[in-house]
């Protein structure tokens, strides 16, 4: 598939939507009404902040916002009617789907003045299995600017991230102290890494907060791999008032291995505290980088071949050191090990008719892997199952609700029952895989269509790019679009 659109706009964050299902799952399927006459209009929290290396954005509410047009918001609590397209049921003209703000214990927006295609969550040290509201989160992004000059690498702190208010009748029993958590303005603090080029993914050391090295690769539109340490630009976000040393916003290692040629797929091992990367392209080469002793990061000269289409994601493997996946444009998913001397596939499995474009090896039960492709559907697999003479092996789940390709898979490091799904069709879904369906009575929650009964929630983001779970705090998702950052946290995860 296409990993950028041909044109972009500056703009704001277009609204958000979901819905719920019985239970303590999100219904699907809430009522349309008509949309209002300019409705979702945001200000651009970027505008005249380009020249800046700290950005520093309070975000009010939206009647703040129309109080003070003049006045910068980067991130706002919206309960204006969402727009949306859903996949079985499109929307007719000049109607969209009103989110339930009770099928949510957070929902923020935060638009951008340009797209970000990739982002990743930085660990940070405000601990572990956080419920507390209002919430913090620091990402890493890189942008997709209409002039090759104006892009950026951003490293990103969200605070003030409030409980989303509920209605007074439905929380009579909440603790009066709830009352702070859902009044606190979100802030965004930025700190910038100019770039020449479009960053197509980005990734940060699994190893960073251990290592306090925040280790950050970046695949970039020349072809390019460039490795960042944002340890500096993180520490300013923390500690306010520390500047970041000019020279930290330069690579530590600037890699020209896929010789100009462009790609999306990187990974860093899980298992290598020391750093090991693996980089795919589109010409269908992969390439291995390692960090010696001495700190310096050094690619293999010959690639990893056999795909004969572009590589669209590579997986480390989390329990086997040597070990990787990778799915391609040629719809297939192969098996490698970084060990065997010919730098050829160990196994090779048909996955799709079409693009095979994300996959996310589950860090938790090790032998699935769930693959999204351009056909709109995405798939749970059993790598016991493959094996060298199986070039066709079945799914142990297959889902096509989407109705576009899928564009990000990621499984929920918290609950490996659960994936996170993003779609070309603006909607990122939630599912438990642990559910089971249910034959009785037509198997359907009511209201929810042909829904599956292993989707829990539906959300609007326009234009996915990428979905990430915040591992830190239990059922966090953050998505990317066309027009900014989705942050959530829903009742049904």
């Amino acid at each position: 598939m296409a990993k950028r659109p041909n044109e972009f706009t500056e703009g704001d964050l277009d609204n958000l939507k979901n819905g719920e299902r019985a239970g303590s799952t999100a219904r699907l399927g809430e009522a349309t009404t008509p949309v209002k006459d300019g409705m979702g209009e945001f200000e651009d929290p970027y505008e005249d902040e380009m020249e800046s290396d700290e950005d520093v954005v309070e975000a009010g509410t939206a009647s703040e916002m129309e109080e003070d047009e003049d006045e910068d918001g980067a991130m706002d609590v919206d309960t204006e009617a969402y727009r949306i397209s859903r996949p079985q049921e499109p929307l007719k003209e000049n109607e969209v789907l009103e989110p339930d703000p009770s099928a949510f214990h957070l929902l923020h927006n935060m638009g951008t003045k340009w797209p970000c295609l990739s982002f990743d969550v930085l660990q940070d040290s405000l601990g572990d299995n956080r419920q507390a509201y209002p919430a913090t989160v620091f990402l890493v992004t890189g942008t997709q600017a209409s002039k090759a000059k104006e892009n950026e690498i951003t490293v990103m702190k969200l605070s003030g991230l409030s409980r989303i208010k509920q209605d007074p009748e439905d929380s009579e029993d909440e603790d009066e102290d709830s009352d702070a958590d859902e009044d606190s303005d979100p802030i965004l603090e930025s700190r910038h890494i100019p770039l020449n080029t479009t960053t197509n993914r980005i990734r940060t050391s699994p190893f960073s907060l251990q290592n306090s090295e925040y280790l950050t690769a970046t695949m970039l539109e020349t072809g390019s791999v460039n490795i960042y340490n944002v340890t500096p630009h993180l520490t300013s976000l923390e500690s306010p008032g520390n500047p970041v040393p000019p020279t930290s916003n330069q690579p530590i290692a600037s890699l020209s291995m896929h010789r100009g040629v462009e790609g999306y797929a990187i990974d860093w091992s899980p298992l290598i505290p020391q750093g090991r990367l693996l980089t795919g392209d589109n010409s269908g080469k992969i390439f291995h980088t390692t960090r010696n002793e001495s700190g310096k990061f050094i690619a293999e000269t010959s690639p990893f071949t056999g795909h004969t289409s572009s590589i669209e994601e590579i997986q480390w493997s989390p329990s086997e050191r040597t070990v990787f996946a990778s799915a391609s444009a040629d719809g297939t998913v192969k098996i490698w090990d970084v060990r065997q001397k010919n730098k050829k596939f160990v196994l090779s499995v048909d996955v799709s008719s079409s693009d095979v474009n994300v996959a996310s090896w589950n860090p938790g039960t090790q032998h699935l892997l769930a693959t999204g492709a351009d056909d709109g559907v995405w798939a749970v697999w059993d790598l016991r199952t493959f094996s060298s003479s199986a070039g066709n092996v079945s799914a142990v789940a297959s889902f096509s609700w989407h109705q576009q390709p899928i564009t990000s898979v990621e499984w929920n490091s918290n609950d490996d029952t659960v994936v996170a799904v993003g779609s070309a069709d603006s909607t990122v879904t939630l599912w438990n895989l642990a559910v089971e369906e249910d034959t009785e009575e037509g198997g359907k929650a009511g209201g929810a269509g042909d829904a599956p009964d292993q989707l829990m929630f539906e959300h609007f983001c326009e234009g996915v790019r990428e979905v990430h779970w915040v591992k830190q705090v239990p059922g966090m998702v953050v998505a990317t679009g066309e027009k900014g950052f989705s942050v959530f946290k829903t009742i049904s995860v």
